[in-house]
């Protein structure tokens, strides 16, 4: 039975730690995050309790990561990476919008001072006396000391602090090197391309090479929807000087943006998880499930224009999505902006952004009206009778508008993931990417095969 969206498991948050530190670096945050999150911390390999013969490469740091998040089977996460972890979670993120078999789910990045897909930059003459820590062995205390003393923008508190030097003196002398000499170097740029969806970029105001500016410089491109915030005075251990500060960027990201949009039931989501659906198929589903974005600036039409759709959209395709709607006048927009289609236009109407624009000129005051007054209007427009002051379209035109821009709203609320856990849609699992498609078998009415989710669970 699919989960009731009225008690939902809490999200997952997947933390990636920095180079010389472990899972624990996030535990304060943690502690602060649990009302809200299970948080779970993933040592990468030759860190913390993750041995070095788990693959020291960025390629092996990656899979050992998606493993770990195929293993926890979490269907609503988000994914935070701290410094080297940063580089690790963006091709993570990149996988999961790629479709990747069990890394459905994924609602948004967190970088805190994240390394980026291109080359970390970083001073070589730092470099080289990184490296010359570990010519001989594992770090020493003194090396350890001269680290932190020179990633933070104040001291750390004792307890953070002795975290710290813990990690990094059992750090293995193999990973250390490896991500100094390689990883730190690999340009991952393609692979990762552009990734738009959520993403909150946190930076220290005192850290260097990663700091405010080169966030924006090497991170900027890759996350096109990043919220980039600076905590001053903060070096570069960012979960160790500002663990109630780091905590509540991330809840205010989550609550504001990430974790905005319509949950879907965690059966469902398992289902587009599972190999019965495509990677392409579970690349497009994963884009639609992400939540929309609150700051969304118009491209085809202007603000006014898109604040009116909005309004059309309200009353025309209502939404009890459980707490959260699907901007669907955004999606609608963006698809104009795009130049995408569906192919067809009435021969009476201009081309799709021109008879937007102007019949929703035509509309400007439908916001204003009453709900009685607006479903009169709407009314009118179905029977050809609105015949509006401005804007440039006849009655007959505004009617053949309103019958396409309801297919097209519509066609975007039915798009979304949730919406088809709601009305019972699972033809997607038709089959996966290998030789033998597993098809239905189960075709009569009322019947439904022994993997689909049970449906009496949603709302």
């Amino acid at each position: 039975m699919l989960q009731r969206l009225d008690n939902p498991p809490r999200p997952v948050l997947f933390y990636l730690h920095a180079l010389g530190s472990s899972r624990r670096a996030i535990e304060a945050v943690g502690a602060r995050l649990e009302a809200e999150f299970e948080v779970v911390g993933i040592d990468l390999p030759g860190f913390g309790d993750a041995p070095a013969a788990l693959g020291l490469s960025v390629a092996e740091m990656v899979a050992h990561v998606a493993g770990a998040i195929r293993a926890h089977g979490a269907t609503r996460w988000l994914l935070a990476g701290h410094s080297m972890g940063g580089k690790v979670a963006t091709l993570v993120a990149a996988r999961a919008l790629a479709g990747d078999a069990g890394l459905f789910g994924l609602a948004g990045i967190v970088l805190l001072a994240g390394s980026p897909p291109s080359p970390e930059p970083m001073d070589e003459a730092r470099r080289e006396r990184m490296l010359g820590w570990a010519s001989a062995g594992p770090l020493d205390p003194a090396a350890a000391r001269e680290f932190i003393d020179g990633n933070v923008g104040a001291a750390l508190d004792p307890r953070h602090e002795a975290l710290a030097t813990r990690d990094l003196l059992r750090t293995t002398r193999e990973a250390w090197l490896a991500w100094l000499e390689r990883g730190s170097r690999e340009d991952w740029s393609a692979e990762a391309g552009r990734l738009d969806l959520p993403a909150l970029v946190l930076a220290g105001g005192e850290d260097g090479d990663l700091g405010p500016d080169g966030q924006r410089r090497v991170n900027g491109p890759v996350y096109p929807r990043a919220r980039f915030e600076v905590l001053e005075g903060a070096g570069h251990l960012l979960p160790l000087e500002r663990p109630a500060e780091v905590a509540e960027a991330i809840l205010r990201f989550w609550r504001r943006e990430a974790g905005a949009g319509p949950r879907i039931p965690t059966d469902f989501a398992r289902l587009i998880a599972s190999d019965r659906v495509s990677a392409r198929s579970r690349a497009i589903l994963a884009r639609r499930a992400l939540a929309d974005d609150p700051d969304y600036r118009p491209k085809a039409l202007t603000t006014a224009q898109l604040d009116t759709l909005r309004a059309v959209a309200a009353r025309t395709v209502p939404q009890d999505m459980g707490g959260a709607a699907i901007d669907l006048a955004a999606r609608v927009e963006a698809g104009l902006a795009s130049g995408k289609g569906d192919g067809w236009r009435l021969a009476a109407l201009p081309p799709d952004v021109e008879a937007y624009r102007a019949a929703l000129d035509g509309l400007a005051d439908f916001g204003a009206l009453g709900e009685a007054e607006q479903d009169a209007r709407l009314a009118a427009l179905v029977a050809g009778t609105f015949e509006p002051a401005a804007g440039g379209l006849s009655a007959a035109q505004m009617q053949g508008w309103f019958a396409d821009a309801r297919t097209d709203l519509v066609r975007q609320w039915l798009a979304h993931p949730a919406t088809m856990a709601r009305i019972g849609f699972d033809g997607f699992a038709n089959g996966g990417d290998g030789p033998r498609k597993q098809g239905f078998e189960r075709l009569a009415a009322g019947e439904r095969e022994g993997w689909e989710p049970a449906m009496e669970g949603v709302r």
